[in-house]
């Protein structure tokens, strides 16, 4: 993709692309390892990652399932005075890199970022950067809408395997700053900064400064410590102490302000990274959501991140600028980023056009103690790597009782999604957290509604009395309760997150009831359950499904493509005839 640092959150001036052709191989027989394929690649077929093997931007498209597949390129080292790192934005599912035949590091998880130090086996000049792939069909792994059978069925598609976002490597001092954790603290006006580093606990003369910028103006200077090799830095956001001068961060003003941090030793600069912020709360006070202590009515559209010849993987940076603005001219204000981590740029262009996002995880289908510790951690390295953004004001662990079949009257189910909530609590006190979206909720922070019904009318009958909607006496929508046994309505904020799905008779593929004749016929029946939504008082918000056609599921705005189907005008008038605050 262009040259948009891949992590622009957390960006050195210094760094070099891997994407683009790597040799590839098949390893079908499992004889990889045996062979040692790490020190001699067998002749195969080039790919272009990060595209996947089985789409058409690979080069290859493929879409039957292989278990194993096998990655080798070139890379050019010219400093060993400098550590270089190569980060892997998304490698689905398992991964061992090698290095010159060594191997670096192996890692688990499809949807979250993992890097590795290779300086202790390189060389000045060629070196050999190989990686091991193993995918299976395991559903006890994080798999989101990746299909488990060998076609694709209801509302699940071709898998992913393999390298599926960016590869880059950069080149940083052996002490170097890991991490950082930044919180606006809105009411107080002022920033918390959270560093971590790799610098040895007992290991003293070490300090980091951070400046904050507004519009290239210098706001504050920063200074600390490192204590254990971590660092804590707060400080104000103010110009001139003046409390007008905060600048915030919402859809309508998406503020942000640059941030420098600098590491040193003594007077010596080891290390320094960009980033940014934004200064914006998310709270629920009763019934209601609010940002920046102002009610929020959100207007969200389900967003599956799919494109025609790249599957999950974005074709460019430029598509998902695509994607952001089409979403606004639609008058929406976020998306519900369903079953899947979209690329550290699409929530970098969020918070550069102020885009709400809730931030989704792909579903195991199993429940057992690999499901449990795969999916645990995983989705506390995601917590981790999207915090920074101010677009993001929703966690969405759990989605329908996806590997929580059971979650109704299930204890033991019950008490795993309970303990996701309170870990990510833990992380986050900021965001709200929804366990489980949809139906049979748990402990959770909004409650989210999920119903396809096709007719207005019948949705104002339906839900006209919130208390016999939420009383857990029946099923609200004929299928399915809001809570599971032994919990019930404390309060919270009321959302619709998934209706509506129209798709087209002209359409091959399926959407949510019948399909309508032509564009009249959809409008009518978009109008009316939008208005029904709109008008009902205690509802906050509600998520349409949804932007674009995924494979055979056709019910969106957009074609695959991203052609509009309908009239976005006409979508845009009816999003925005009621328009909250």
């Amino acid at each position: 993709m262009n040259n948009l640092h891949p992590t622009p959150q957390f960006r050195r001036d210094k760094w070099l692309s891997l994407d683009g052709k790597w040799d590839f191989a098949f390893d079908n027989e499992k004889k990889g390892d045996k062979e040692k394929w790490f020190h001699t690649f067998p002749k195969g077929s080039l790919i272009e990652v990060p595209f996947t093997y089985e789409t058409k931007l690979s080069g290859i498209h493929q879409e039957e399932h292989h278990e194993t597949v096998w990655y080798e390129r070139i890379v050019e080292i010219d400093d060993l005075e400098k550590h270089p790192i190569v980060h892997f934005e998304g490698v689905d599912y398992e991964a061992f890199v090698y290095v010159n035949g060594n191997l670096a590091t192996k890692h688990r998880g499809g949807y979250h970022a993992f890097s590795v130090d290779i300086a202790k086996f390189v060389h000045v000049g060629e070196n050999k950067l190989t990686v091991k792939v193993t995918d299976s069909k395991d559903c006890s792994q994080p798999r989101g809408k990746q299909r488990w059978q060998d076609e694709n069925f209801g509302c699940w598609y071709v898998q992913t395997t393999g390298i599926w976002k960016s590869v880059w490597m950069e080149y940083v001092s052996p002490m170097n700053i890991e991490h950082a954790k930044i919180t606006p603290l809105y009411d107080e006006q002022e920033i918390l900064i959270e560093l971590d580093t790799n610098i040895p606990i007992e290991a003293d003369g070490y300090r980091v400064e951070a400046t904050i910028n507004f519009d290239g103006k210098l706001i504050n200077s920063l200074s600390a410590i490192l204590i254990d090799g971590s660092a804590c830095l707060r400080g104000s956001v103010l110009e001139r102490k003046d409390p007008w001068t905060m600048k915030t961060w919402s859809p309508e003003n998406p503020h942000l302000y640059d941030l420098h941090i600098l590491l040193y030793k003594e007077n010596q600069l080891l290390d320094e990274v960009h980033s940014y912020f934004g200064m914006r709360k998310i709270s629920i006070d009763g019934n209601r959501i609010l940002l920046n202590n102002r009610e929020l009515y959100q207007r969200l559209i389900l967003d599956q991140g799919y494109w025609q010849d790249s599957d999950l993987t974005p074709p460019s940076v430029e598509a998902l600028e695509e994607d952001i603005k089409k979403v606004l001219e639609l008058g929406y204000n976020g998306v519900r980023k369903h079953q899947k981590v979209e690329d550290s740029r699409f929530l970098y262009l969020a918070d550069k056009y102020g885009l709400l996002v809730w931030l989704e995880v792909g579903s195991t289908y199993a429940f057992n103690d690999r499901a449990v510790k795969n999916f645990t951690h995983e989705w506390l390295e995601i917590v981790k790597q999207s915090y920074n953004h101010p677009s993001v004001i929703t966690w969405v662990p759990f989605n329908e009782s996806w590997g929580v079949s059971a979650i109704h009257h299930n204890k033991k189910q019950q008490a795993f999604t309970e303990s996701i909530y309170y870990l990510t609590k833990t992380y986050d006190q900021m965001r709200p957290v929804i366990t489980n979206d949809g139906w049979e909720h748990t402990i959770s922070d909004i409650i989210t509604l999920h119903d396809y019904e096709e007719f207005g009318k019948l949705f104002t009958e339906r839900y006209k009395e919130m208390d016999y909607v939420l009383s857990n006496r029946k099923q609200f929508n004929k299928d399915f309760y809001p809570f599971a046994e032994n919990y019930s309505y404390k309060g919270q904020p009321i959302i619709i997150s998934e209706f509506g799905g129209i798709a087209f008779q002209t359409e091959e593929g399926w959407g949510y009831g019948n399909q309508v004749k032509d564009e009249e016929a959809f409008f009518k029946r978009f109008e009316d359950i939008h208005y029904a939504i709109q008008d009902l008082d205690y509802v906050v918000g509600y998520c349409y499904t949804q932007l674009t056609d995924v494979q055979q599921e056709v019910n969106g705005l957009l074609t695959i493509d991203r052609k509009p189907k309908v009239s976005m005008d006409r979508v845009k008038k009816i999003n925005t005839r009621r328009m909250k605050p």
